[in-house]
């Protein structure tokens, strides 16, 4: 787990609440967004926030099985919050951003100067290379990077899935009324040949092992790949699950996760919420009410900021928060 602290220094505007922080747990890649969000956050209110980073679904589990509180809950797939939140600890969210799926690397990866939009799975492929994904048990990018694969497979009609993953791993794609569902082991029954693939439970964790060297490409977001100023390869639309075009085509791969939960090809939405339970209320809807007033924080970043953001459950937001939503149709 990585954990950033944003320790920033008592001063209050809002009387007491010096003594106070704001808990934001999120996924991986909102990392430098929420880092940024902090500061502007404590120029305005002065109050101490702690911004906590791990794959969305461990982030959500903090709240639902160990039962850690947290003001804010920000999470890579917006569907998580719905699936593994609602009704206990959840009973609303806003959708936020967007985002697109693409392969990293960088010079000191084997074939640097050959990979491209077009032969990339065949570079990927090259028993030399080594690839990398987060755990989908534990973070969004990797079940989607599953998904990716598995796309491509059908997009280029090649056993791109089966040759990466599939002999190298116990994962494994099984069609079923015309959708290709992957039904994942827990994580403790989770196994890869760690000489053609690294696993981290965080997407951020990969990074390291890409700028040592330890692995030669990564399915990452674009997002992150921009703001660590890495190269990477764009993907077709119909297989980066960033295009509202291809949702359809996106929907032919599922994965359902050790938990028991389904998740549906679809494309990269992020979301949001303020869990039942918070701590101070009255500080994180100020916190959300920042992020959503300040969407060129996003773009600046490279993510594309959903504008205005949309609501799922609108009627149950806090009143301060609805003038900067649309409620979700």
């Amino acid at each position: 787990m990585f954990i950033m602290l944003c320790i920033l220094v008592a001063g209050s505007t809002l009387g007491c609440a010096q003594k106070k922080e704001v808990i934001v747990f999120h996924a991986g890649s909102l990392t430098k967004p929420m880092n940024t969000f902090a500061k502007m956050f404590k120029e305005k209110y002065g109050v101490n926030v702690l911004c906590e980073a791990a794959g969305s679904a461990a982030t959500i589990r903090k709240v639902t099985d160990l039962h850690r509180k947290a003001d804010v809950v920000a999470s890579a797939d917006y569907t998580l919050i719905p699936k593994m939140m609602y009704p206990k600890y959840a009973n609303w969210c806003v959708l936020f951003a967007k985002n697109e799926i693409v392969i990293v690397y960088t010079n000191k990866s084997k074939y640097a100067n050959e990979i491209n939009s077009s032969n990339w799975y065949k570079i990927l492929e090259k028993p030399d290379v080594r690839i990398g994904f987060s755990n989908p048990n534990d973070d969004p990018c990797g079940y989607r990077a599953q998904m990716v694969m598995m796309l491509a497979s059908l997009y280029y009609n090649k056993p791109i899935y089966k040759t990466l993953v599939e002999k190298n791993s116990n994962m494994k794609f099984i069609l079923k009324n015309g959708t290709y569902i992957l039904k994942l082991p827990p994580t403790t029954d989770l196994k890869v040949n760690t000489s053609k693939i690294k696993m981290r439970s965080m997407e951020m964790s990969l990074i390291s092992l890409l700028q040592s060297g330890d692995v030669d490409y990564v399915f990452l977001y674009k997002s992150v790949a921009k703001q660590f100023k890495l190269r990477y390869v764009s993907l077709p639309p119909q297989i980066n699950l960033g295009s509202n075009k291809y949702k359809n085509y996106y929907s032919k791969v599922e994965v359902i996760l050790a938990n028991g939960k389904v998740i549906k090809g679809k494309p990269i939405v992020y979301g949001l919420t303020i869990p039942l339970n918070a701590p101070h209320k009255s500080l994180a809807i100020k916190f959300v009410e920042m992020i959503l007033k300040n969407p060129e924080v996003f773009k600046e970043l490279g993510q594309t900021p959903i504008t205005p953001a949309i609501a799922e459950n609108y009627s149950n937001l806090p009143p301060q928060l609805k003038p900067l939503v649309k409620p979700m149709e």
